[in-house]
Formats: C-alpha cells, sequence, structure tokens
C-alpha cells in the first residue's frame, strides 16, 4: 500500500480566484516532495483540540511532517516574546503538539521541517534562540522576507541525518529563530556558526528534525526515508 503522509498546515487570510477569506493552506512543494518519495500528502488543518481526536487521526495515517511556518509561542517555554517575536499562532501550536504526542503512542515515524523542530524541542521541554541573527551576527538563515538563504551544514557521524544527506552539505534555509535546547534529541547537524540544524531522537522510531526546508531542494532523501519508515510500519 502507499503509505498516507499528513502534512500540518497554516490557517491565514488568503486570496485566490474571486475569493479574500480564511484559508487552510500550504505550500504545494510539500505535497509534491511526498507524491515523488511514493507516499499519499493529507493535509491537516489546526482544528485539533483533544487528544482523542489527535489519535484517531493518526490512526488514519501512516506518517506525519510538522511543516515550516510561524514563530512558535514564547509562553510554551517559559519566555517572554523578543521584540522580533511575531505572529504564533496558539492553536496551530496546540494542534501540532496534540498530533506529536499521538504519533509518538502510535510508533509513527515523524519528520520536522523549520518550525516543525523549533515545536518539537520545545514541548520536549526545551527552548528557543528568539532571534537568531542577534546571537550569531549575520542573517544568513534568512536573508530577507520570502527568500532562502544556504547554509553549509556539517553532521554528526553514524546519525540518521548523515546517512541520508552526507558529511556535510548546502541546503536552503529561512528561519530567525533555533533551537537552543532541545533534551531528549540529539544534535546530528549543525551550521558553521553553531545553529544546530538537525536533531533527531535516540531509537528505532524514525524521529527526525531539520532546521532548513528540504521540500525546496531537489534532494528527496528525507523525504524518502519518512515513507519508507511508513512503508516498514505498514509491514509490521
Amino acid at each position: 500500500m502507499t503509505p498516507v503522509i499528513g502534512l500540518t498546515a497554516y490557517r491565514e487570510e488568503a486570496a485566490w480566484g474571486v475569493w479574500h477569506q480564511s484559508a487552510d493552506l500550504l505550500h504545494r512543494q510539500y505535497a509534491d516532495c511526498v507524491v515523488a518519495a511514493g507516499g499519499l500528502p493529507v493535509l491537516l488543518p489546526a482544528v485539533i483540540t483533544t487528544a482523542d481526536q489527535a489519535d484517531v487521526l493518526i490512526d488514519r495515517l501512516d506518517g506525519l511532517i510538522i511543516c515550516g511556518g510561524a514563530d512558535v509561542d514564547p509562553a510554551r517555554y517559559g519566555e517572554q516574546p523578543h521584540p522580533r517575536t511575531a505572529g504564533w499562532r496558539t492553536d496551530r501550536d496546540a494542534s501540532e503538539a496534540a498530533l506529536l504526542a499521538a504519533a509518538e503512542r502510535a510508533a509513527r515515524p515523524v519528520l520536522g521541517v523549520c518550525r516543525g523542530m523549533q515545536l518539537m524541542a520545545v514541548l520536549a521541554g526545551g527552548s528557543l534562540d528568539q532571534h537568531t541573527p542577534d546571537t550569531v551576527g549575520h542573517l544568513g538563515h534568512g536573508p530577507e522576507p520570502g527568500v532562502f538563504g544556504t547554509v553549509e551544514v556539517t553532521t554528526v557521524p553514524g546519525s540518521r541525518v548523515a546517512a541520508l544527506v552526507g558529511s556535510d552539505a548546502h541546503v536552503p534555509c529561512h528561519h530567525h529563530q533555533s533551537v537552543d535546547r532541545h533534551p531528549g534529541f540529539e544534535a546530528t547537524a549543525t551550521a558553521a556558526d553553531g545553529t544546530v540544524e538537525a536533531m533527531e531522537a535516540p531509537g528505532d522510531r524514525f524521529c527526525v528534525a531539520i532546521q532548513w526546508h528540504p521540500e525546496q531542494d531537489t534532494d528527496l532523501a528525507l523525504f524518502e526515508a519518512l515513507v519508507n519508515a511508513a512503508k516498514e510500519r505498514e509491514r509490521v
């Protein structure tokens, strides 16, 4: 069977055709990459409010991708917002938190992308650097709105990420925040300025998060790994 992969979505004001309304949406590259990797994508609006709802949904999915998006609410890691922290969506934070917990209970493979990585770290009891340019002294991780930067990352030998992207890679990034603390996860890729660019949970379950945007690249390795992990789950 073809694995069904859930993709978490934005809920924003959007315009299309003659309409200008609130919409559940996501960059099409995510779905295209899942299809190219051999999966079937399903868009997940930020509507989950209970653990029971999350369990019902995850039971129907073979894998989960927590996609990029707005900043995580700083209240979730006990901090006041930095002046540059903005646009957080408490409904999306809550919905994705419930889905991640349900995915762990059901042993579903998970891939976190950019904001997804940050949320995963926060839910594990970690924290974020709320404005990375203040720390690293440059804008290379997100040059300007709507523009991806290119960052060279170095991976940890023996990690899942290293097996998938190699010992080093140039990757597309767009973020002004980054993971500071990540209890329960191992940092498995870093940028030259020390920014954590990937982390993964120990153990057999595929639970990987990256700070960059693989959907903007031509290398499908991370999506293929998630889809393959979902296929292996189906065989058990």
